[in-house]
């Protein structure tokens, strides 16, 4: 009995190891989502404006500091992409809550910093999707345009 027990949780160990240990990488246009019905569903309500690190902005008046969000979602029954944009949009809502906490009417300067690992796109974000769980980090700066 002990020796079937035994087999039976290496068989299903082995089994599971490839759901946790997916980590698949995905990059996604901010853009989209930022102009999606989702964004506004999720509490996005147009009066921060988002830039990515090497995207033009307006004139920055003045900077409020940095801040990093790190945001994680449930993948399960989910597509790697659509967790991935829901987590997004809960790390903008966070850096948007940030921004208006600190009078800033813009969030700029914004990095993916998935494990502290910066990824610059002046298009894209970076999403790590797995078997179980979705996670997007962004460093960013809080700033007054014009």
């Amino acid at each position: 009995m002990k020796r079937i027990l035994t087999t039976t949780l290496t068989c299903l160990t082995l089994a599971a190891a490839p759901a946790f240990a997916a980590d698949t990488r995905l990059e996604l246009p901010l853009q989209e989502l930022l102009d999606s019905p989702e964004a506004k569903a999720a509490g996005l309500d147009g009066s921060v404006r988002f830039y990515l690190a090497g995207q033009k902005t307006p004139a920055v008046v003045s900077r409020f500091g940095e801040d990093v969000t790190n945001k994680k979602t449930n993948g399960v029954g989910k597509s790697d992409a659509e967790s991935c944009r829901w987590v997004a949009l809960s790390a903008l809502k966070a850096l948007q809550e940030g921004a208006k906490d600190r009078g800033a009417n813009a969030v700029i300067d914004i990095v993916s910093y998935f494990k502290k690992n910066e990824y610059r796109s002046a298009t894209n974000y970076e999403c790590h999707a797995g078997g179980i769980m979705s996670g997007v980090a962004f460093k960013a700066t809080y700033a007054k345009v014009k």
